[in-house]
């Protein structure tokens, strides 16, 4: 809760930076509510699969290849072939595209005994090159209105995109806070061996996280080809390392076992704000990136610094017990 309160401050002080560097932009309450969604919209895809990179992170693995996926997924979906069969066609065949992806990851980690980062790296580059081929390296346009009108239409005032990613995060939430899965996840991400005699399948349990992944990447596909009414092979580029650097941010242990849904949308959202407040300032993208890295490497020292604070806490309490 406090490092949640912590982000909220971030989030403030970043729109008090906006309110003194465009005043004049600020000033204007329709701009200002114009541009909180506009946020939104911006942190919506991204967000989505971060939801499913917070149940990977807290299982104690890791997943490198979500930006293809969502590229294989959103190619896959809008072929010719599959836009015949209409909106429901091309939403199902993202999904199961992601989910397919996802247990293939899942079983090479859990069954194959692969590091996570070598297998997710290799599907990376595999679904990149799949998608190009399936594409032949062009840019395919959905011609569907009811998919396009995903990041069109609004209700009551706000993006439909908004209201995914409050359903994925809503659901995301319930599964890891509410659920027997969400508290074995915890678990296998704390320690593993200690999971496995406690009567959890780890392998199972492992090769499912990797499909939550893969299923948060088939929302994620469909609702940036909706933005982009279009897809292709070099689409959602860079969006695993945004998604691991929100988890990061949010408070989720890289080591697992920790971390809190919540936490990785405030994440998402501040990544978002500083995204758009360096454009409304029109700073480069460069300086950009090097603010964002300079947050990931204080995020990470800090939970350093908690986790050394914490063993050390804990290790002098057996003392104390033992003597």
């Amino acid at each position: 809760a406090r490092r949640n309160l912590a982000l909220i401050g971030v989030l403030v002080a970043l729109i008090v930076i906006g309110a003194a560097t465009r005043s004049d932009l600020y000033s204007n309450p329709d701009w200002v509510w114009a541009n909180i969604l506009s946020i939104l919209k911006l942190a919506s895809v991204v967000g989505v699969v971060t939801v499913g990179m917070t149940f990977v992170i807290i299982g104690g693995g890791i997943d490198l290849s979500v930006g293809a996926i969502v590229a294989l997924a959103g190619v896959w979906c809008t072929t010719l072939a599959t836009q015949s069969y209409g909106a429901g066609g091309m939403i199902f065949s993202a999904i199961v595209v992601g989910v397919a992806v996802g247990l293939i990851n899942g079983t090479l980690i859990a069954y194959g005994r692969l590091v996570p980062f070598i297998a997710t790296l290799a599907m990376l580059v595999a679904a990149r090159g799949l998608a190009a081929e399936i594409s032949d390296k062009q840019t395919q346009i959905s011609n569907n209105g009811t998919i396009n009108g995903i990041a069109s239409n609004n209700l009551f005032g706000i993006p439909l995109l908004v209201y995914i990613l409050a359903a994925v995060v809503a659901a995301g939430w319930v599964l890891l806070n509410r659920t027997t899965f969400g508290r074995r996840t915890v678990a296998v991400g704390g320690n593993p061996e200690a999971a496995r005699l406690a009567g959890i399948n780890v392998k199972r349990h492992t090769l499912m996280l990797y499909a939550l992944s893969g299923l948060c990447c088939g929302i994620a596909a469909i609702m940036l080809t909706a933005q982009a009414t279009s897809a292709q092979a070099a689409m959602a580029n860079l969006y695993e390392l945004d998604a691991i650097a929100a988890v990061i941010i949010g408070g989720t242990l890289l080591s697992g076992g920790r971390g809190t849904i919540i936490g990785s949308l405030l994440g998402v959202i501040i990544f978002a704000t500083i995204t758009n407040l360096f454009a409304i300032n029109d700073l480069s993208t460069e300086a950009q990136n090097m603010v964002k890295g300079g947050i990931i490497v204080a995020a990470v020292l800090v939970q350093q610094v908690q986790f050394r604070s914490l063993t050390q806490f804990l290790g002098r309490n057996r003392l104390t017990t033992t003597t």
